[in-house]
């Protein structure tokens, strides 16, 4: 197989690309039930990672829980509002692929969106509520 060609093929939960098993992909990519709507590369994930490290850290400084130096204080008064949009609005979703109001059931990402990713949303969301409010 010549490095520029993706194999894909859905075997038992996992996914198969360029020859090699990617289990869990397919519960935690969105999926026509064969074909994923997306493939991240690298940069990607790591862009996602750094995100959500750097999301990490400022509801620390947000809830006072570590000493503010990476974040403005203009950022922290209205940014814990932007962030608790963000989770709620992917709790609501797309209403096609994701979040609790998806039209795209029984496929593994769905039953893992609608368990467990799209509750931490609406978790993760209105606890930052809370954060900024006080």
């Amino acid at each position: 197989m010549d490095r520029g060609s993706l194999v894909i093929c859905v075997e038992r939960n996992s996914l198969v690309l360029d020859g090699r098993r990617r289990k869990g992909a397919l519960a935690a990519i969105p999926s026509t039930g064969s074909e994923p709507l997306f493939r991240p590369g690298k940069t990607a994930t790591v862009v996602v990672a750094v995100a959500l490290a750097l999301a990490g850290w400022f509801v620390l400084e947000l809830g006072e829980a570590v000493h503010r130096f990476l974040f403005p204080s203009w950022l922290l008064m209205c940014g814990g509002w932007l962030l608790a949009a963000v989770f709620i609005l992917r709790t609501i979703g797309d209403f096609r692929w994701v979040g609790l109001f998806k039209k795209q059931r029984g496929t593994l990402f769905a039953k893992w969106d609608t368990r467990l990713y799209s509750p931490l949303c609406l978790f993760i969301g209105v606890c930052l509520l809370v954060v900024a409010g006080r």
